[in-house]
């Protein structure tokens, strides 16, 4: 995927350290709810490539997300996650695999679009790479975990990851919810509202999560690992996602 036009929005590939930084402003915009000046970045940017969809008549930026390739899960160790996460069990994953980290929408844009276009990006890549898993974390605004209850509830009884890919406990402070809200029975609507909306696609496609969540002080979120494995996605949604791609 080098770019494509769909509707109002183009999503392309960064070309330079100028549209790096500009990934980097919307990003400290977006998770830092700031409407100063500055930059969200780290380490992990210099490796990977960055996703861009701005608006075509105003080459406005109104979404980014960056993307790590690995061949496989035996280089599981290199990804953003596996700071917060114990994922040797991916190890044993041998297809090709795709880390999609730091999705944003720029708050002040609410077109549903810019969404849909971001994920047709990321199925053109999927498919001309033969992508067998994507995977990242998925965060929650805040770190007060009350405030999502339902939502963990029905990622605890629908939606957790395979016993054979299970991410385990490393980091140092997380929200164990299937422990404890086994026995909660989720208000469905709430939980929905209360889902990212990055999360809801990876679920409406078949994805999984970890059992817990990370608490991160420092992006002030609440994170659970995400994967989804391309095999599993159903074919009404693949056939809707190849077709906004098209």
């Amino acid at each position: 995927m080098t770019g494509f036009a769909k509707g109002r929005y183009i999503a392309r590939h960064a070309e330079g350290p100028d549209d790096v930084e500009a990934a980097q402003a919307l990003r400290y915009k977006a998770f830092h709810g700031s409407t100063e000046a500055g930059r969200d970045r780290d380490d992990f940017d210099d490796i990977c490539t960055h996703i861009l969809v701005e608006e075509a008549s105003s080459k406005r930026l109104v979404c980014c997300f960056r993307i790590l390739p690995l061949s496989g899960g035996g280089e599981i160790g290199r990804s953003y996650s596996a700071q917060f996460y114990e994922l040797s069990a991916l190890a044993a994953f041998e297809g090709p695999m795709v880390e999609m980290g730091r999705f944003c929408v720029d708050p002040e844009v609410r077109d549903p679009d810019v969404v849909r276009v971001a994920w047709a990006a990321m199925t053109r890549y999927v498919d001309d790479h033969g992508v067998e898993m994507l995977f990242g974390c998925s965060s929650f605004k805040g770190t007060d975990s009350d405030t999502y209850h339902d939502a963990f509830a029905m990622l605890a009884a629908k939606h957790l990851a395979p016993r054979r890919w299970w991410p385990r406990v490393k980091a140092p402070s997380v929200v164990e919810f299937a422990k404890k809200l086994r026995r909660r029975r989720p208000d469905a609507k709430q939980a929905m509202l209360r889902m990212p909306p990055l999360l809801r696609t990876y679920l409406l496609m078949g994805g999984w999560v970890s059992d817990h969540a990370v608490v991160d002080r420092q992006m002030n979120t609440l994170h659970v690992f995400t994967g989804l494995e391309i095999a599993a996605i159903p074919p009404a949604r693949k056939r809707l996602l190849r077709a906004v791609a098209q």
